[in-house]
């Protein structure tokens, strides 16, 4: 980060490490995906294209990340659980939740056409996040244990329910009301009756949910001259369903749950799941402060190699987050500002915002997958000629300013942040491009001054700084602005009528005439 005498903001991050023992779980919930799954018209009760799009997301972070060893999912939910030795992102609630659901929702969109090639995603999915942390071994097997058990019992319950309105005849309404008192063995005896089917011998996938963890398997590596297979041991993650995935027979008979996580002493038989919210770990954000969520691209230095990005700026990418933070504006509308530059973009929400009741772990998640899959989905869009080689991935942060002053200041302190890198990257990649290389670059550059820089830039390559695009030299603000919409009456009357729209500037935030200029936004 730069220097400046906007530093001091920083001091109001508050870190948020998940101290340990405690055994780390990343719990993802699809965010109104009833809504979603009615517009994709997923088959009801359950859609088997859909669930196994769920668990090819989730074999693909427990591919990505190491320290996840275990997951658990049904429906449009995915639990994971990392290493009781991690020390991933420093066992930072905010960062470890984010990254992992931002994964998630970027490998969902990229594998859409993969399960549904004759459907089109019609708008970006996103999930909420929280950590759960497990005190010990017996907490985490509870936790299981009840997400399994909701498993069960919600699966039950909407194969009854599709069964009465799609077989039965009845309204929702109806099906409802008569499935308002009913247990497990009464709704099982429904199903038998009135429609022939023995829960017991519907799908396993339906019924117990998915496992997904690596084992030891043996796999092809290469292959001889002569076509003889060349075969190693290796870990790769694999799918497996158990009626009791909390069981010492299922559970203890797996040799990496047992060395990462720990073996059970006992079979769970009791679930109270009172007690295991208890383990929840959930901060509500200060009220009556500007909150502020920041996003940034994980290892994006390799991403923008991989795809072969512009130096030291790549128009097209930052056109592409961009368009990305003008939809997370018209999907949140409590956010009423934004500011980019690079991989990274700050959302302001507004002061007396109560989106997720303020709970940072969800404000942060959901705005982080949103944007994700934002990102995947227009990226045609931005590189038509530019195959989008492996997902994205953000992590993000929700810090509180106790003042619009503060928060300008934060805002400042990030635009300054963006000259300063952004001059000192002009420079780099111009001596690079000339012939040195990146050691002998950074030596030139070791010490000096913005003028010196300029300078440089002048006298060598003949470029004046400050004809450089303002998006690259200031960053890219996004917010509403109002506008009057004027339409004609009958009586040839004009009406006025108040309206708001999003824009994209490239401006100087730092100056009090911005602000003055659009008071409306902090107003």
């Amino acid at each position: 980060m730069a220097n400046s005498k906007y530093e001091y903001v920083k001091s109001f991050e508050v870190e948020d490490e998940v101290m340990p023992p405690n055994l780390i779980v990343v719990r993802i919930d699809g965010r109104d995906f009833r809504r979603f799954s009615q517009v994709h018209e997923f088959e009801k009760p359950n859609d088997k294209k859909a669930l196994d799009l769920m668990n090819q997301c989730a074999m693909a972070v427990v591919e990505e990340y190491p320290d996840v060893v275990f997951s658990y999912g049904y429906s449009d939910e995915y639990s994971f659980v990392l290493k009781k030795t991690s020390k991933f992102y420093q066992r930072r609630s905010s960062k470890v939740s984010s990254v992992v659901v931002s994964f998630f929702s970027a490998v969902y969109v990229t594998k859409w056409k993969e399960f549904f090639p004759c459907k089109e995603l019609r708008y970006p999915p996103s999930f909420r996040s929280r950590i759960v942390c497990c005190a010990s071994i017996e907490v985490l097997q509870a936790y299981l244990a009840w997400r399994q058990k909701d498993c069960h019992v919600q699966n039950q319950y909407n194969t009854c329910f599709w069964e009465l309105v799609t077989k039965g005849g009845k309204t929702e309404m109806e099906a409802q009301e008569i499935l308002k008192d009913h247990k497990e063995q009464d709704r099982n005896e429904l199903l038998f009756q009135q429609f022939g089917i023995n829960y017991n011998e519907c799908l396993a996938l339906f019924r117990q949910g998915t496992c997904i963890f690596k084992t030891q398997v043996e796999d092809v590596v290469k292959y001889k001259k002569d076509g003889t297979p060349v075969k190693r041991l290796r870990r790769k993650a694999s799918d497996f369903r158990s009626e009791n995935i909390t069981g010492r027979s299922f559970w203890n008979e797996h040799a990496s749950l047992l060395k990462e996580l720990g073996g059970f002493s006992e079979d769970c038989v009791k679930i109270n799941p009172d007690y295991i919210r208890s383990f929840l770990f959930d901060s509500k954000l200060m009220p009556s402060t500007w909150i502020v969520i920041r996003i940034d691209g994980c290892h994006f230095h390799r991403f923008s190699d991989v795809h072969e990005f512009n130096k030291p700026n790549d128009k097209q990418a930052l056109d592409l987050m961009n368009l990305c933070a003008v939809a997370v504006l018209e999907e949140f509308q409590d956010i009423i500002f934004s500011y980019g530059v690079s991989d990274e973009y700050s959302f302001v929400l507004k002061k007396n915002s109560q989106l997720y009741q303020r709970r940072a772990s969800e404000i942060v998640s959901a705005i982080v997958s949103f944007f994700s899959s934002m990102h995947v989905m227009k990226w045609k869009d931005v590189f038509p000629m530019k195959e989008l080689k492996y997902p994205p991935s953000f992590d993000g942060r929700a810090v509180c300013y106790p003042s619009a002053e503060i928060l300008r200041d934060y805002l400042a302190w990030r635009q300054v942040d963006c000259h300063i890198n952004n001059q000192y990257n002009t420079c780099f990649w111009s001596l690079v491009k000339s012939g040195k290389c990146k050691s002998e670059a950074q030596s030139c550059l070791k010490g000096t001054q913005a003028r010196e820089k300029n300078e440089l830039l002048l006298k060598e390559f003949g470029i004046d700084y400050n004809t450089l695009p303002l998006m690259f030299r200031q960053g890219s603000s996004v917010f509403r602005v109002k506008t009057e919409k004027t339409s004609m009456l009958e009586n040839s009357t004009s009406v006025g009528k108040a309206q708001t729209k999003i824009v994209t500037e490239y401006c100087n935030i730092i100056e009090q005439s911005f602000w003055e200029a659009n008071a409306s936004i902090l107003d």
